[in-house]
């Protein structure tokens, strides 16, 4: 809906955090409550209300004032002022900029993989909206894979085969909570994580289904640092191992099942393949080196007798073992994967309900939900070229163009790019090694940005273009592994200026003749009824029936069908290996993969092995002693809405807080609620002091998504309290080029200095500009209340400048239609007969000289 000021609204409302009752005056959220349909609802929806209106929403499109003055490649990105201009001047000139780049380079000199969780909804998404575009163009360079599994997703084809075969065939929670005795989670089962799922979740099924686990006798056995990684309410045993040697525990699992004879030898020969292999590797025949319960205590920390026993308890019961999307995200994360697999593996109940393996619960609130029909999707047309890269490599691209790397058995290459276009999302907040990233931004000649927000990200752009949050468009919505789509109708008017990134490209798309290619001729409202009809269509050729558009529009949500409620992973796997087989080469689980072994790369070999990593705490470090946990935050998701009250509610002097257990704090005169700095090689962050016995000693955690507020003269020095400039910028592994963001070494000093303020939450400085330097015109100077004239071939410009709030703005621009001498003389060829400006433009896209924003009007070069 449109206009809708001074009505009263309420409707459900789908979020990536849950669903939402809201409420509005049109204008402003007045409520925002859970759904009344959720078991569980999350508190992350406190954040709405408060971030909707909040002084860090963009209001109208800015220029970085470098970018403006001295065109593309300009110095200072990341630190310089902003210039508010009018919309009609972005656009034109975000236009001429892609004509140029586009024209000159190609679609390989465009990066639009604009990594993100964005907004919740299946229209209004704007990574799909940036790559229909962007397709539109020609194409774009991509990224694969994701900062939250990345590892996984390449390790997993090889072992067991496509990645949505384990995530969204997942064991439903509801056969976990009849069936299974004891679950052993290696990374916990997150609470706290479980709260979000990507594109939204109606309902939270976990905690419930995990009670009634537990009320009818289920163990739980959480293996984390963190005791917060499992609900304490649901008395989970905790084993606090040395963060890091969770492959070292499960060797030593292994090689109980193995040399106490409790390994399923009839499933490891029926349904998989290189056990004898990887036997040899843990009872030591390989390196000499057996992997037994104290081999595995000297590394881990845990006592060799609680490991044995673990080990016959699983082999005694129907178990489940787990594995959270953390584990892999560190050096060699492959291998706690694959072994949690493999240990499942010679369980034998693989298959069986309530046994067998699982990655992600715990990660994700939609992991062990039943996987749905399709659900509708907006198309993003097809991609003009093949290029790519791994998502987490993206400061090494903009570093090190043309660069050969490694990745899945490929040697490839870095492409050039010069135009990074990024929307919905804030790679400040989720990769590593923040000061090398904002090095890494100041390379492409031209950053973009839509964003709601005044991230991090928006700051290091040139052009930054301003969105609607969810609340203030039409849309419908549904997670990706949930099964409630809800309509999602305005519920409030657009902040200030902002535009939905459909209108955005819509513009753009105009401008560049491609606007029937994008839109089809459909308003925003259209596609929603032709998504939905066309889906309703598919759905009932397929034998379901599905209300109209507007009886859905008119309720709150419906059920896309279930086909299994409760699906068992690889279960019909094991009722017929030959009729389903995998898709790996073997068509069976590889606990050896002879396609992995064959790339020769040292950290990731064959089958899965204890790699020790660079940085740990068995290496005994002296100068930075205390292991870093870089979690996910509790109260809001990823860096999303950290301006909300829930997440500032969190906040210790301003400041993100840090757990830190007593005797570590104690050793270093740091008191609880203390104001400290973390530091390493890499960076250094302010944050505020928790003291918990419910972290292993020696480990601190501090969560990710504080929005980075660099340090003016170090942007290795985070005033907010953002972990990832401590983190390291390294892969996972050749194999899989995966971040490596949840592990780092650290030290913690008291802060005795007045803290610096934190600023990042409010709108970065502003500057007037009217216009620029060009080869065709001197510097244009205007100052308050001075006229000026300008004559660049044959063209006069007469301007006037005023102040407004104490800047100078301009106030008019007087020019007619050019001459075919003038517009010749301007684009350096012969044009026949008189142009108007917006000809021209269309002629020759370039640099404004000057514009004006009561009119619109401008002459460009």
């Amino acid at each position: 809906m449109v206009g809708v000021t001074g009505q009263q609204r309420r409707h459900v409302h789908l979020t990536h955090w849950g669903a939402a009752e809201i409420e509005s005056d049109g204008c402003r959220l007045t409520s925002v409550r859970p759904w009344r349909e959720d078991p569980a609802p999350s508190r992350i929806l406190e954040n709405l209300a408060a971030a909707h209106r909040h002084p860090a929403r963009i209001g109208q499109p800015h220029i970085r004032q470098g970018w403006l003055e001295h065109g593309p490649g300009a110095a200072a990105r990341g630190s310089d002022a902003f210039v508010p201009v009018s919309w009609a001047m972005a656009l034109d000139l975000l236009a001429g900029e892609l004509r140029r780049v586009y024209d000159t380079y190609g679609p390989d000199g465009v990066f639009g993989g604009s990594y993100g969780w964005a907004s919740a909804g299946r229209f209004h998404h704007a990574q799909g909206q940036l790559h229909r575009f962007l397709n539109c163009l020609g194409g774009y360079v991509r990224s694969v894979n994701t900062y939250s599994f990345g590892t996984s997703q390449v390790l997993l084809p090889h072992v067991v085969g496509d990645v949505s075969l384990v995530m969204a065939g997942a064991t439903s929670w509801s056969v976990i909570a009849e069936h299974t005795d004891l679950l052993v989670a290696f990374g916990g089962l997150s609470p706290k994580n479980s709260a979000v799922a990507s594109g939204g979740i109606g309902r939270h099924t976990m905690a419930p289904a995990l009670a009634s686990a537990v009320a009818r006798g289920c163990r739980l056995v959480s293996v984390s640092p963190l005791r917060s990684d499992t609900d304490a309410s649901l008395g989970a045993e905790w084993i606090a191992p040395v963060p890091g040697t969770d492959v070292a525990l499960m060797l030593a699992l292994c090689h109980v099942l193995d040399s106490e004879g409790l390994a399923d030898r009839r499933f490891l020969d029926r349904y998989t393949v290189g056990y004898p292999r990887f036997a040899a590797y843990v009872r030591g025949d390989a390196d000499g080196v057996p992997k037994t319960p104290e081999w595995a205590a000297a590394l881990s920390g845990i006592a060799a007798g609680r490991i044995r026993a673990l080990a016959r308890q699983m082999a005694a019961a129907r178990t489940l073992v787990t594995v959270s999307w953390s584990l892999q995200r560190a050096q060699h994360g492959e291998q706690p994967v694959w072994l949690g697999l493999v240990l499942a593996a010679m369980l034998g109940q693989i298959g069986l309900p309530g046994g067998g393996f699982g990655h992600g619960y715990g990660s994700s609130g939609d992991t062990g939900n039943p996987r749905r029909m399709f659900a509708p999707r907006f198309p993003q047309g097809a991609n003009g070229i093949d290029s790519y890269i791994p998502v987490a490599r993206i400061a090494d691209m903009l570093l090190q163009p043309g660069a050969a790397y490694d990745y899945d058995g490929q040697r490839r290459r870095y492409p050039d790019v010069k135009l990074v276009y990024w929307c919905g999302g804030n790679p400040f907040h989720h990769h590593q090694d923040l000061a090398r990233l904002r090095e890494a931004f100041a390379r492409p000649q031209t950053v973009v940005v839509h964003d709601p927000f005044w991230t991090a990200t928006a700051r290091h752009a040139d052009i930054v273009l301003p969105s609607t949050m969810s609340v203030e468009r039409d849309d419908m919505g549904v997670g990706s592994g949930d099964s409630t789509l809800f309509a999602m109708p305005q519920l409030v008017e657009p902040h200030a200026q902002a535009r939905d990134d459909y209108v955005t490209f819509a513009a753009l798309a105009d401008r560049l003749q491609v606007e029937k290619v994008f839109t089809e001729g459909r308003t925003g409202r259209q596609w929603l009824h032709h998504l939905y009809g066309q889906w309703r269509s598919d759905l009932k050729a397929a034998g379901h029936e599905m209300p109209s558009f507007e009886e859905f529009w008119a309720s709150e949500s419906l059920q896309i069908p279930v086909p299994d409620p409760g699906q068992v992973l690889l279960s019909a796997f094991r009722r017929d290996p030959g009729r389903f087989a995998l898709s790996t080469p073997s068509g069976k689980i590889e606990i050896f993969s002879a396609t992995i072994d064959s790339f020769g790369y040292p950290d990731c070999p064959g089958h899965p092995a204890w790699l020790e990593p660079s940085g740990w705490l068995g290496g005994h470090p002296s100068r930075h002693p205390l292991q870093l946990v870089a979690n996910q935050p509790r109260r809001r998701l990823h860096s999303q809405l950290d301006v909300g009250s829930y997440s500032q509610e969190g906040k210790i002097r301003g400041r993100e807080p840090v757990a830190m257990h007593p005797d570590d704090a104690a050793a270093r005169g740091i008191t609880d609620r203390s104001c400290v700095r973390i530091f390493n090689d890499r960076g250094s962050c302010l944050a505020g002091v928790t003291l918990t016995e419910d972290v292993r000693p020696g480990v601190v955690q501090l969560s990710t998504g504080a929005w980075y507020d660099p340090d003016p003269g170090d942007p290795s020095f985070c005033r907010h309290g953002n972990p990832n400039v401590l983190t390291a910028d390294r892969p996972s592994s050749a194999l899989s080029q995966g971040n490596t963001g949840q592990l780092t070494m650290v030290e913690i000093e008291p802060y005795a200095a007045v803290p610096p303020e934190v600023s990042v939450h409010r709108p970065p400085q502003t500057a007037a500009l009217l216009a620029r330097s060009s080869p065709q015109a001197d510097r244009l100077l205007v100052g308050r209340r001075r006229k000026t004239g300008v004559h660049v071939s044959g063209v006069t410009l007469t301007m006037e400048a005023v102040t407004t709030s104490g800047q100078a703005v301009l106030a008019h621009i007087e020019i007619g239609p050019l001459s075919h001498a003038e517009a010749s003389a301007l684009l350096g060829r012969p044009v026949a007969g008189p142009v108007t400006l917006a000809e021209l433009y269309a002629m020759r896209s370039g640099h404004i000289l000057a514009r004006s924003e009561e009119t619109g009007t401008g002459l460009y070069l």
